[in-house]
Protein backbone atom coordinates (compact mmCIF):
# COMPACT_ATOMS: atom_id res chain seq x y z
CA UNK A 1 0.00 0.00 0.00
CA UNK A 2 1.43 3.61 -1.33
CA UNK A 3 1.89 5.88 2.30
CA UNK A 4 1.88 9.24 2.07
CA UNK A 5 4.18 11.89 3.55
CA UNK A 6 1.71 14.21 4.43
CA UNK A 7 -1.46 16.06 3.39
CA UNK A 8 0.07 17.91 0.91
CA UNK A 9 1.53 15.10 -0.63
CA UNK A 10 -2.32 13.26 -0.72
CA UNK A 11 -4.17 16.22 -1.90
CA UNK A 12 -1.67 16.95 -4.91
CA UNK A 13 -1.47 13.43 -5.68
CA UNK A 14 -5.46 12.90 -5.94
CA UNK A 15 -5.34 16.40 -7.83
CA UNK A 16 -3.51 15.43 -10.92
CA UNK A 17 -6.06 12.44 -10.68
CA UNK A 18 -8.96 14.57 -10.68
CA UNK A 19 -7.13 17.13 -13.53
CA UNK A 20 -6.64 13.84 -15.60
CA UNK A 21 -10.06 12.65 -15.20
CA UNK A 22 -11.43 16.24 -15.67
CA UNK A 23 -9.47 16.71 -18.88
CA UNK A 24 -10.86 13.66 -20.46
CA UNK A 25 -14.59 14.06 -19.11
CA UNK A 26 -14.67 17.43 -20.25
CA UNK A 27 -12.68 16.85 -24.22
CA UNK A 28 -15.26 13.56 -24.19
CA UNK A 29 -18.30 15.10 -23.49
CA UNK A 30 -17.96 18.70 -25.17
CA UNK A 31 -15.75 17.87 -28.01
CA UNK A 32 -15.41 14.01 -29.13
CA UNK A 33 -19.03 13.65 -28.62
CA UNK A 34 -20.53 16.03 -30.67
CA UNK A 35 -18.01 16.55 -33.51
CA UNK A 36 -17.42 13.04 -34.07
CA UNK A 37 -19.95 10.66 -32.20
CA UNK A 38 -23.11 12.40 -32.82
CA UNK A 39 -22.69 12.70 -36.70
CA UNK A 40 -21.83 8.94 -36.29
CA UNK A 41 -18.21 9.09 -37.62
CA UNK A 42 -17.51 6.31 -35.06
CA UNK A 43 -14.22 5.20 -35.92
CA UNK A 44 -12.86 9.01 -35.74
CA UNK A 45 -14.16 9.28 -32.30
CA UNK A 46 -12.45 5.96 -30.98
CA UNK A 47 -9.33 7.10 -32.32
CA UNK A 48 -9.63 10.79 -30.81
CA UNK A 49 -10.49 9.09 -27.66
CA UNK A 50 -7.59 6.73 -27.84
CA UNK A 51 -5.40 9.22 -28.46
CA UNK A 52 -6.84 11.90 -25.59
CA UNK A 53 -6.47 8.88 -23.10
CA UNK A 54 -2.78 8.10 -24.55
CA UNK A 55 -1.93 12.10 -24.15
CA UNK A 56 -3.76 12.40 -20.57
CA UNK A 57 -1.55 9.25 -19.66
CA UNK A 58 1.74 10.64 -20.83
CA UNK A 59 1.22 14.31 -18.93
CA UNK A 60 -0.20 11.94 -15.47
CA UNK A 61 2.90 9.85 -15.90
CA UNK A 62 5.24 12.79 -16.36
CA UNK A 63 3.52 14.44 -13.20
CA UNK A 64 4.55 11.38 -10.97
CA UNK A 65 7.98 11.00 -12.43
CA UNK A 66 9.11 14.54 -12.52
CA UNK A 67 7.45 16.70 -10.10
CA UNK A 68 5.90 14.06 -7.67
CA UNK A 69 8.77 11.46 -6.86
CA UNK A 70 11.55 14.13 -7.01
CA UNK A 71 9.51 16.55 -4.53
CA UNK A 72 8.46 13.78 -1.97
CA UNK A 73 10.57 10.59 -2.09
CA UNK A 74 14.21 9.88 -1.65
CA UNK A 75 15.79 6.82 -2.43
CA UNK A 76 19.09 7.10 -0.95
CA UNK A 77 20.43 6.88 -4.41
CA UNK A 78 19.80 8.35 -7.76
CA UNK A 79 16.72 8.12 -9.51
CA UNK A 80 16.37 8.41 -13.52
CA UNK A 81 13.35 9.80 -13.47
CA UNK A 82 13.37 10.30 -17.86
CA UNK A 83 14.58 6.29 -17.56
CA UNK A 84 11.65 5.59 -15.33
CA UNK A 85 8.89 8.07 -17.59
CA UNK A 86 9.94 5.85 -20.63
CA UNK A 87 9.24 2.50 -19.32
CA UNK A 88 5.95 3.30 -18.05
CA UNK A 89 4.90 5.08 -20.98
CA UNK A 90 5.53 2.06 -23.14
CA UNK A 91 3.84 -0.49 -20.38
CA UNK A 92 0.93 -1.98 -21.79
CA UNK A 93 -0.27 -3.24 -18.43
CA UNK A 94 0.60 0.59 -16.66
CA UNK A 95 -1.42 2.02 -19.63
CA UNK A 96 -4.71 0.31 -18.89
CA UNK A 97 -4.57 0.38 -15.36
CA UNK A 98 -4.36 4.09 -15.85
CA UNK A 99 -7.16 3.29 -18.30
CA UNK A 100 -9.79 2.85 -16.55
CA UNK A 101 -8.90 5.10 -13.87
CA UNK A 102 -9.09 8.27 -15.52
CA UNK A 103 -11.83 6.99 -18.64
CA UNK A 104 -14.20 5.87 -15.30
CA UNK A 105 -15.60 9.23 -13.90
CA UNK A 106 -16.14 10.01 -17.95
CA UNK A 107 -18.25 7.12 -18.53
CA UNK A 108 -20.54 7.77 -15.64
CA UNK A 109 -20.59 11.16 -16.34
CA UNK A 110 -21.98 10.19 -20.28
CA UNK A 111 -24.72 8.02 -18.70
CA UNK A 112 -25.86 10.83 -16.05
CA UNK A 113 -26.07 13.12 -19.53
CA UNK A 114 -27.33 10.78 -21.43
CA UNK A 115 -30.34 9.64 -19.08
CA UNK A 116 -30.96 14.04 -18.16
CA UNK A 117 -31.44 14.46 -21.75
CA UNK A 118 -33.39 11.50 -22.82
CA UNK A 119 -35.76 12.57 -19.29
CA UNK A 120 -35.87 16.08 -21.30
CA UNK A 121 -36.94 14.85 -24.42
CA UNK A 122 -39.16 12.75 -23.01
CA UNK A 123 -40.62 15.47 -21.08
CA UNK A 124 -40.58 18.10 -24.26
CA UNK A 125 -42.38 14.80 -26.49
CA UNK A 126 -44.60 14.50 -23.50
CA UNK A 127 -45.85 18.61 -23.65
CA UNK A 128 -45.89 18.11 -27.62
CA UNK A 129 -48.51 15.56 -27.54
CA UNK A 130 -50.14 17.90 -24.96
CA UNK A 131 -50.03 21.15 -26.80
CA UNK A 132 -50.73 18.85 -30.22
CA UNK A 133 -53.75 17.39 -28.87
CA UNK A 134 -55.32 20.68 -27.41
CA UNK A 135 -54.46 22.07 -30.61
CA UNK A 136 -57.12 19.14 -32.50
CA UNK A 137 -59.50 19.31 -29.85
CA UNK A 138 -59.83 23.19 -30.51
CA UNK A 139 -60.60 22.61 -34.11
CA UNK A 140 -62.87 20.12 -33.55
CA UNK A 141 -64.84 22.07 -31.32
CA UNK A 142 -65.60 25.01 -33.40
CA UNK A 143 -66.03 22.22 -36.22
CA UNK A 144 -68.99 20.41 -34.71
CA UNK A 145 -70.79 23.89 -32.91
CA UNK A 146 -70.62 25.37 -36.47
CA UNK A 147 -72.67 22.07 -37.51
CA UNK A 148 -75.12 22.07 -34.65
CA UNK A 149 -75.82 26.08 -35.00
CA UNK A 150 -76.95 25.55 -38.76
CA UNK A 151 -79.38 23.09 -36.96
CA UNK A 152 -80.82 25.56 -34.09
CA UNK A 153 -80.96 27.97 -37.43
CA UNK A 154 -83.20 26.08 -39.70
CA UNK A 155 -85.50 25.60 -36.92
CA UNK A 156 -84.92 29.40 -35.88
CA UNK A 157 -86.50 30.45 -39.47
CA UNK A 158 -89.63 28.09 -39.14
CA UNK A 159 -89.80 28.88 -36.05
CA UNK A 160 -90.31 25.52 -34.38
CA UNK A 161 -91.61 24.76 -31.13
CA UNK A 162 -88.31 22.22 -30.74
CA UNK A 163 -85.71 25.25 -31.00
CA UNK A 164 -85.77 25.49 -26.77
CA UNK A 165 -84.74 21.94 -26.30
CA UNK A 166 -82.29 22.15 -29.09
CA UNK A 167 -80.96 24.95 -27.14
CA UNK A 168 -81.36 23.18 -23.71
CA UNK A 169 -79.42 19.76 -25.24
CA UNK A 170 -76.55 21.88 -27.01
CA UNK A 171 -76.19 23.68 -23.84
CA UNK A 172 -75.62 20.29 -21.74
CA UNK A 173 -72.92 19.35 -24.81
CA UNK A 174 -71.32 22.48 -24.73
CA UNK A 175 -70.68 22.17 -20.80
CA UNK A 176 -69.30 18.88 -21.27
CA UNK A 177 -67.01 20.06 -24.06
CA UNK A 178 -65.62 22.80 -22.24
CA UNK A 179 -65.57 21.34 -18.97
CA UNK A 180 -65.94 18.15 -18.63
CA UNK A 181 -63.50 16.61 -21.23
CA UNK A 182 -59.97 17.93 -20.43
CA UNK A 183 -58.36 14.97 -19.60
CA UNK A 184 -57.21 12.41 -21.71
CA UNK A 185 -59.31 10.22 -21.31
CA UNK A 186 -63.44 10.44 -20.02
CA UNK A 187 -65.90 7.92 -18.89
CA UNK A 188 -67.71 6.55 -21.47
CA UNK A 189 -71.13 6.39 -20.28
CA UNK A 190 -70.45 10.58 -20.35
CA UNK A 191 -69.06 10.35 -24.17
CA UNK A 192 -72.28 8.07 -24.78
CA UNK A 193 -74.50 10.86 -23.22
CA UNK A 194 -72.97 13.68 -25.42
CA UNK A 195 -73.90 11.31 -28.48
CA UNK A 196 -77.19 10.88 -27.07
CA UNK A 197 -78.43 14.80 -27.16
CA UNK A 198 -76.21 15.05 -30.24
CA UNK A 199 -78.80 12.38 -32.02
CA UNK A 200 -81.60 13.97 -30.54
CA UNK A 201 -80.83 17.38 -31.77
CA UNK A 202 -80.53 15.76 -35.20
CA UNK A 203 -83.74 13.99 -35.31
CA UNK A 204 -85.37 17.07 -34.32
CA UNK A 205 -83.55 18.63 -37.43
CA UNK A 206 -84.32 16.07 -39.58
CA UNK A 207 -87.48 13.91 -38.33
CA UNK A 208 -89.04 11.38 -40.32
CA UNK A 209 -85.62 11.77 -43.11
CA UNK A 210 -83.07 9.23 -41.30
CA UNK A 211 -83.98 6.02 -39.29
CA UNK A 212 -81.30 6.17 -36.48
CA UNK A 213 -80.14 2.93 -34.00
CA UNK A 214 -77.99 3.05 -31.54
CA UNK A 215 -77.16 0.06 -29.47
CA UNK A 216 -75.16 -0.27 -26.49
CA UNK A 217 -73.75 -3.02 -24.90
CA UNK A 218 -71.11 -1.10 -21.61
CA UNK A 219 -70.47 -2.46 -18.42
CA UNK A 220 -68.48 -1.14 -15.92
CA UNK A 221 -65.88 1.85 -15.89
CA UNK A 222 -64.67 2.12 -18.57
CA UNK A 223 -62.91 5.41 -20.37
CA UNK A 224 -61.79 6.43 -23.69
CA UNK A 225 -60.00 9.65 -25.39
CA UNK A 226 -62.49 12.44 -25.55
CA UNK A 227 -64.84 13.37 -28.55
CA UNK A 228 -63.53 10.66 -30.92
CA UNK A 229 -66.93 8.95 -31.40
CA UNK A 230 -69.05 11.86 -31.90
CA UNK A 231 -66.46 13.36 -34.88
CA UNK A 232 -67.78 9.64 -37.06
CA UNK A 233 -71.28 10.25 -36.39
CA UNK A 234 -71.12 14.20 -37.51
CA UNK A 235 -69.39 12.96 -40.72
CA UNK A 236 -72.49 10.10 -41.07
CA UNK A 237 -75.11 13.51 -40.57
CA UNK A 238 -73.00 15.25 -42.73
CA UNK A 239 -72.46 13.12 -45.74
CA UNK A 240 -74.43 10.81 -45.93
CA UNK A 241 -77.91 12.02 -44.04
CA UNK A 242 -77.71 16.09 -45.45
CA UNK A 243 -77.10 14.87 -49.03
CA UNK A 244 -80.09 11.88 -49.34
CA UNK A 245 -83.49 13.32 -50.75
CA UNK A 246 -84.93 9.89 -49.40
CA UNK A 247 -85.24 8.65 -46.12
CA UNK A 248 -81.79 7.48 -44.80
CA UNK A 249 -80.53 5.74 -42.47
CA UNK A 250 -77.71 5.53 -39.19
CA UNK A 251 -76.88 2.03 -37.50
CA UNK A 252 -74.44 2.27 -34.37
CA UNK A 253 -72.91 -0.54 -32.03
CA UNK A 254 -71.15 0.15 -28.72
CA UNK A 255 -69.87 -2.90 -26.78
CA UNK A 256 -66.88 -3.71 -24.64
CA UNK A 257 -65.02 -7.05 -25.31
CA UNK A 258 -62.07 -8.94 -23.94
CA UNK A 259 -60.27 -4.83 -22.66
CA UNK A 260 -61.53 -3.85 -25.77
CA UNK A 261 -63.84 -0.88 -27.19
CA UNK A 262 -65.71 -1.81 -30.37
CA UNK A 263 -67.40 1.24 -32.13
CA UNK A 264 -69.35 0.28 -35.63
CA UNK A 265 -71.36 2.96 -37.30
CA UNK A 266 -72.80 2.16 -40.84
CA UNK A 267 -74.49 5.33 -43.03
CA UNK A 268 -76.84 5.05 -46.04
CA UNK A 269 -75.56 7.64 -49.03
CA UNK A 270 -77.18 9.10 -51.46
CA UNK A 271 -77.31 7.97 -55.23
CA UNK A 272 -75.97 10.83 -56.53
CA UNK A 273 -74.56 11.99 -53.27
CA UNK A 274 -70.86 13.87 -53.67
CA UNK A 275 -67.88 11.49 -53.38
CA UNK A 276 -67.29 11.43 -49.68
CA UNK A 277 -63.94 12.25 -48.77
CA UNK A 278 -62.42 10.45 -46.36
CA UNK A 279 -59.21 13.24 -45.47
CA UNK A 280 -62.25 15.22 -44.42
CA UNK A 281 -61.08 17.62 -41.06
CA UNK A 282 -63.33 15.47 -39.19
CA UNK A 283 -61.72 12.13 -39.75
CA UNK A 284 -58.59 13.28 -40.49
CA UNK A 285 -57.78 15.35 -36.96
CA UNK A 286 -59.47 11.87 -35.10
CA UNK A 287 -56.89 10.04 -36.80
CA UNK A 288 -53.95 12.40 -35.73
CA UNK A 289 -56.02 12.02 -32.13
CA UNK A 290 -56.02 8.14 -32.17
CA UNK A 291 -52.56 8.09 -33.38
CA UNK A 292 -51.35 10.00 -30.29
CA UNK A 293 -53.22 8.73 -27.49
CA UNK A 294 -53.40 4.77 -28.82
CA UNK A 295 -49.98 4.84 -31.15
CA UNK A 296 -50.45 1.69 -32.82
CA UNK A 297 -52.88 -0.57 -30.35
CA UNK A 298 -56.26 0.49 -32.11
CA UNK A 299 -57.69 -0.02 -35.54
CA UNK A 300 -59.55 1.88 -37.53
CA UNK A 301 -61.08 0.65 -40.85
CA UNK A 302 -63.27 2.88 -43.20
CA UNK A 303 -65.43 1.21 -46.20
CA UNK A 304 -66.76 3.47 -49.10
CA UNK A 305 -69.48 1.45 -51.08
CA UNK A 306 -72.04 2.20 -53.50
CA UNK A 307 -74.64 3.13 -51.10
CA UNK A 308 -73.22 3.03 -47.61
CA UNK A 309 -69.87 4.15 -45.50
CA UNK A 310 -69.02 2.39 -42.62
CA UNK A 311 -66.30 2.86 -40.12
CA UNK A 312 -65.32 0.02 -37.39
CA UNK A 313 -63.05 1.27 -34.56
CA UNK A 314 -61.21 -1.09 -32.25
CA UNK A 315 -59.76 0.41 -28.86
CA UNK A 316 -57.97 -1.21 -26.01
CA UNK A 317 -59.81 0.16 -22.16
CA UNK A 318 -58.61 2.89 -20.69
Amino acid sequence: MQSYSGYTEVIEHFSIHVFCQMAVAYTTIYVLIPRFLTPKKYFLFVLSLLGLLIAVFIIFVGCHEYYHIPKYMSFGMPYDSTKVFLEKIFDLRVFLGKFITILSPTILLVIAKFYKEQQAYLQLNEQKKTAELSALKHQLNPHFLFNTLNNLYALSINKSDEAPEVIAKLSEMLDYMLYGCDDKYVPLKKEIELIDNYLALEKVRYDERVEISFTKHIEGDVRIAPLLLLTFIENAFKHGVSQELKKAYIHMQISVEEGLILFNITNSTAKNKVSVNKETIGLTNVQKQLDLLYLDSYSLDIQEETNCFSVQLKLPVK
